[in-house]
């Protein structure tokens, strides 16, 4: 079924292109929704205290090797992530700026907001939930058609390179993001695992329903 999916459908709200210099409201809305959940996910795994994203940790493991701040190699590796567009013909758009400005917003807002469970099985649960609603969040904004972020954007040109589904491709690329981090010194928890195993088809059941349900 969702698991299946290997585009990122088209629905009545979607953007003609990514590079739309006049976008729908109906567009800029969805793609501001499904950023705003997408941070919220990020924020929640944050605050679930049981492991940080697969990226943080690949940012983590390489600051232990050069003198650069993780914030300022997680920087560095969206730009190197943005080259390898290149040779994937994808486009940025309104969304791959708003998408680094709206998921750092929700992340803050989360972590100053939203208190830390004090037991670990309810960080646990907290963790999946943000797991989920990364992947619901992912899903809506992908479907807007308004330019991706660097990951998501490296994903969806994998998929077309590959023909492959959406979420055997995203999982794939965040575990073998995470392997190079852990094997570079990054801490891996629970909560990254979950991410890395997860996230994939989270995305492939935000698309799944974002096409069922709003459309």
């Amino acid at each position: 079924m969702f698991l299946s999916i290997k585009n990122v459908p088209k629905v009545s709200w979607s953007s003609d292109k990514p590079l739309n210099i006049k976008p729908k409201i109906s567009s800029m809305f969805f793609l501001c929704l499904g950023l705003i959940l997408f941070g919220l996910g990020e924020g929640l795994l944050i605050v679930s205290y049981t492991g940080a994203s697969p990226w943080s940790v690949l940012a983590q493991g390489i600051s232990l090797h050069i003198n650069f701040s993780i914030g300022t190699i997680t920087l560095f590796i969206s730009f190197a992530v943005l080259l390898l567009w290149i040779p994937l013909n994808q486009k940025p758009g309104i969304g791959t700026i708003l998408n680094a400005l709206i998921i750092a917003l929700m992340i803050d807002l989360c972590i100053k907001f939203v208190p830390t469970p004090e037991t670990y099985e309810v960080q646990l649960l907290l963790a999946v939930i943000a797991v989920l609603t990364v992947g619901f969040g992912g899903g809506i904004y992908l479907v807007a058609n308004l330019g991706a972020g660097p990951r998501d954007g490296l994903m969806v040109g994998l998929q077309k390179k590959t023909n492959l589904p959406i979420a055997a491709v995203r999982a794939t690329l965040e575990i073998t993001v995470v392997s190079a981090g852990w094997y570079l010194g990054g801490t891996v928890g629970l909560g990254t695992l979950l991410f890395a195993f997860g996230i994939g088809p989270a995305v492939a059941l935000g698309l799944f329903l974002t096409e069922k349900i709003i459309k």
